[in-house]
């Protein structure tokens, strides 16, 4: 990681917004799949991909590289998309989101592709499999190594398993775990704190023997800064609460849980992309 200047930000958020308009492209393509998710998502995908994570599309299976575990599999859209800007596939096969024979499944499939650290679908696994991954490099000594990052989403806290994950991550002190829960506020069926509150959600983080950041999901800058700072952190691992807006981008698509699991039609869409294109930076 590096220092991020005026112009490196600026660089990253015309990034964010071809990827966002590529998302759009994949979903109204596929006519399925998430959107509110995936665009509020973009710019925590962009700054790691294009920024702070050790990687090398040309060698996607390098040993030494970070390891970022999906858990909420449902955005995969922006998975995708930032994977093929930053050159592990070509853009084209973008469009084949969610067909037959594709390899960008509705839900990531890691025998697929060779970036895919872990399958997902069901909600609430993927932190225990990135501490399992942190709790393998500190018992084989390569704790210092790499990070590994685990990316959820906030409705996925309501699952046990995920409490597992982090009594267990607390427990082993596994500073080289890092998470990042996209507080977005919504779920499928609506409000989050409507559906099953989360509140004090960073108090409870801190109860499990977690060190808790929270931050603006769209601020580059901050952003980095947090990462930087649970880098630092030896004595347990870190949970950043990215607080993010949902569809982020498209005005009419932001703060609404409606847009959580539908794609947009071909109006919905060129209305998207236009407002997209329309962006100055």
């Amino acid at each position: 990681m590096s220092f991020l200047s005026e112009k490196r930000i600026k660089e990253l958020a015309v990034q964010a917004n071809e990827i966002r308009k590529s998302i759009i492209e994949m979903l109204l393509e596929a006519k399925s799949g998430h959107t509110a998710g995936p665009l509020g998502m973009t710019d925590i995908f962009t700054l790691f991909y294009f920024h702070i994570l050790k990687h090398d599309p040309k060698n996607p299976e390098w040993a030494e590289r970070d390891r970022l575990v999906l858990s909420n599999g449902h955005i995969c859209p922006v998975f995708y998309a930032t994977m093929a800007h930053a050159g592990y596939f070509e853009k084209e096969e973008l469009k084949t989101l969610r067909k037959f024979g594709s390899r960008l499944q509705g839900h990531p499939h890691r025998e697929y592709l060779p970036f895919v650290e872990n399958s997902s679908g069901p909600l609430g696994s993927g932190l225990s499999q990135a501490a399992g991954m942190a709790l393998a490099d500190k018992i084989d000594g390569k704790e210092k190594d790499r990070f590994i990052y685990c990316f959820m989403s906030d409705g996925e806290l309501d699952e046990g398993n995920s409490w597992e994950g982090i009594m267990l991550a607390g427990k082993h002190k596994l500073h080289n775990l890092i998470a990042i829960i996209d507080r977005n506020n919504i779920q499928i069926e609506g409000v989050t704190e409507d559906i099953m509150p989360l509140e004090p959600l960073a108090d409870k983080w801190r109860a499990f023997n977690w060190h808790v950041i929270e931050v603006s999901g769209h601020d580059f800058k901050a952003l980095n800064e947090a990462v930087e700072e649970a880098q630092t952190i030896f004595e347990k691992p870190t949970v950043i609460i990215a607080h993010t807006i949902p569809g982020k981008g498209v005005k009419s698509f932001e703060r609404n849980y409606k847009w959580h699991g539908k794609p947009p039609n071909k109006e919905e869409a060129a209305m998207a992309l236009k407002e997209l294109e329309e962006v100055r930076f």
